[in-house]
């Protein structure tokens, strides 16, 4: 018996045939508990091309520190107006925003505490799976003790910080492959 590896297939473009319906660029209800923040960025490759088909999705706790899932055991409260969800597509020029609320601190392990962030996932044509991320906020007070983040060589944890711009729109891109401005992806 002979054991011949499957070829692969990648996560793109072809997503947009049963994933679209689940695009949602506010996160939010007028409802929603906690600071709105707005997050707009671009998505471009290694060389500073555009990528037009790409798709972000996001996950997050709500603003007490609290995922809106039942694993998440923590004596918090669930906002019933809060999903923590959302999937964001790319235009033309590779530029997404969507608005959600600001989360809180969550429980890492051996008793750490997570800084306030975003999981989020990209997908595009050409990967052969999703890639996984966060998004910190610049100047969280907990950012310097956020176990992940102290894991990332300090030159490269700027590609993970959301800036405010003049507006208050938070800036934050993803830059794909090859270059020493890669965003930085885990493993999981």
């Amino acid at each position: 018996m002979t054991l011949n590896a499957t070829t692969s297939h990648t996560v793109g473009p072809y997503y947009h045939i049963g994933l679209t319906w689940l695009n949602r660029e506010d996160l939010t209800t007028a409802a929603t508990l906690g600071e709105r923040v707005a997050i707009s960025g671009q998505v471009v490759d290694g060389n500073g091309d555009v990528v037009n088909d790409a798709m972000l999705e996001v996950w997050q706790a709500n603003a007490a520190g609290k995922y809106d899932h039942p694993e998440d055991e923590q004596d918090k409260a669930v906002d019933p107006h809060f999903e923590g969800f959302g999937r964001v597509p790319v235009d033309g020029e590779g530029r997404f925003r969507f608005t959600t609320i600001k989360p809180g601190a969550v429980p890492g392990l051996k008793g750490t505490t997570q800084a306030p962030h975003l999981v989020v996932l990209v997908f595009a044509r050409g990967l052969v799976k999703h890639l996984l991320t966060r998004i910190y906020f610049d100047g969280e007070a907990l950012n310097g003790d956020d176990p992940l983040l102290a894991c990332v060589p300090a030159e490269r944890r700027g590609t993970l910080i959301a800036k405010p711009d003049a507006e208050g729109v938070h800036q934050w891109n993803v830059i794909l492959q090859g270059t020493d401005k890669e965003t930085v992806f885990f493993d999981y």
